[in-house]
């Protein structure tokens, strides 16, 4: 049973670091307290599945939020709301001509090229720094900053 316990440990480790939400790791944590459980009473089946669930269940309530807290905080990630919703409200750097939807060009934004079209219409010269305020499909609505009025924006 002990090695039934170790595998299905190990399995939910690697389900948690693909995923990384703080779930799998500590059911993981339950199987190998069960692990060790079962290497000392053998077929005592009921108790190593009470004490991984157990461990399990005090690891999820009461460990993960603070877990999960602590590495958003190092991490300085924020919540993105739907796909490109961490997009929007940010810098890039324009790196050709940007215009209205029919001359489409190109930014720069947490390293990677993505298509743009300036908000007003107008053109926006390469080596601008904008602001993203929309995203529709893969394509970046950008404001220059020097002449960004917030008050004057229309809404996506």
């Amino acid at each position: 049973m002990v090695v039934v316990w170790l595998v299905l440990g190990i399995g939910l480790l690697a389900v948690e670091l693909h995923h990384l939400a703080f779930f799998a790791m500590f059911a993981a944590l339950g199987a190998f307290a069960a692990a060790g459980v079962a290497a000392f009473t053998g077929d005592a089946v009921v108790t190593q599945l009470l004490v991984a669930v157990a461990t399990a269940t005090v690891g999820i309530v009461a460990v993960r939020p603070y877990v999960s807290r602590s590495v958003l905080h190092r991490r300085g990630t924020r919540v993105a709301h739907g796909v490109h919703g961490g997009l929007v409200d940010t810098e890039a750097l324009t790196l050709d001509l940007v215009g209205d939807t029919g001359r489409p060009g190109h930014v720069r934004l947490s390293g990677e090229r993505w298509l743009a079209v300036s908000g007003d219409g107008r053109t926006i010269e390469p080596g601008v720094t904008v602001f993203v305020t929309g995203v529709q499909g893969t394509t970046l609505t950008v404001w220059p900053l020097d002449s960004f009025d917030l008050p004057n924006l229309p809404i996506d």
